[in-house]
């Protein structure tokens, strides 16, 4: 099959390479591009470990071809940190709240998160379990992944709170 070009907006900066169309878009940013952060986990679109922020929602990577993703804007947990290389907000809240353990979900839980804190600003425990019902996490039952959640919410509309 012949490649075509792909061109991304990836964490904020241009990248392009060569790649299959049928490619998923999760091997082409760990293959192609060496970004690693997303991880390849159930290739069923079940778990979540692949999820990335491609204009503006929540996909799975494992289900978006890379011909379906040419020209998008592209967000993985990378691009998340702040511009200096710490961790941005919810990656310290995950840090700091225990919201890891084997730390094999994290990448797609912290990316789903900003999403949903895009898409629910202020939540209730219970739509912090709702927004994030579509990634698994086999060792921490959850509970300290909603407080991370939960306090990385507070922290930003505090931030925003200061800034105005």
């Amino acid at each position: 099959m012949s490649k075509m070009h792909v061109k991304l907006n990836l964490n904020g900066r241009e990248v392009e390479d060569l790649a299959e169309p049928r490619t998923l878009l999760i091997h082409f940013l760990r293959e192609n591009l060496n970004v690693t952060g997303p991880h390849i986990g159930c290739e069923t679109s079940h778990c979540g470990a692949c999820t990335v922020d491609m204009n503006g929602k929540s996909v799975k990577s494992c289900t978006i071809f890379v011909a379906q993703s040419n020209g998008a804007d592209v967000t993985t947990v990378e691009g998340l940190a702040n511009p200096d290389g710490s961790p941005g907000v919810l990656q310290e809240m995950f840090r700091e709240h225990h919201g890891l353990q084997c730390g094999f979900c994290t990448p797609g839980m912290i990316t789903r998160a900003h999403r949903f804190l895009q898409e629910c600003p202020n939540p209730t425990e219970e739509e912090v379990r709702f927004g994030m019902a579509g990634n698994l996490c086999r060792c921490t039952g959850y509970q300290n992944i909603v407080k991370a959640v939960m306090a990385a919410a507070d922290q930003i509309n505090s931030q925003k709170e200061a800034v105005t």
